[in-house]
């Protein structure tokens, strides 16, 4: 069972990923594409990944624009499941 991460351990998993940032109980991300089909190509590849991890982040388009959003909100907050989504979340993104 996946337990929620100490503020430590946030602060040292958000030091590591400069690309997010904490706000209040996720991870966020903010990340504008070349065009929009290449933003709805990166959210179908993110939800083939979310849903082999079996965990979904919120993600919110706007033209070329996408806003994520990670937390695991069974349980009120950041976990280890978090850090390894965002992880392929800019893995995926680094290769558009």
């Amino acid at each position: 069972m996946v337990e929620l991460l100490a503020d430590d351990q946030i602060a040292e998993a958000k030091a590591a990923r400069p690309h997010w940032d904490v706000a209040g109980t996720a991870f966020v991300r903010t990340v504008e594409l070349a065009s929009f089909p290449q933003a709805i190509e990166a959210v179908n590849r993110i939800a083939e990944i979310a849903e082999e991890m079996n965990h979904h982040p919120d993600i919110d388009i706007r033209w070329r624009t996408l806003k994520f959003s990670v937390s695991t909100h069974s349980k009120g907050g950041i976990t280890s499941n978090d850090v390894a989504l965002i992880d392929r979340i800019d893995s995926l993104l680094a290769e558009l």
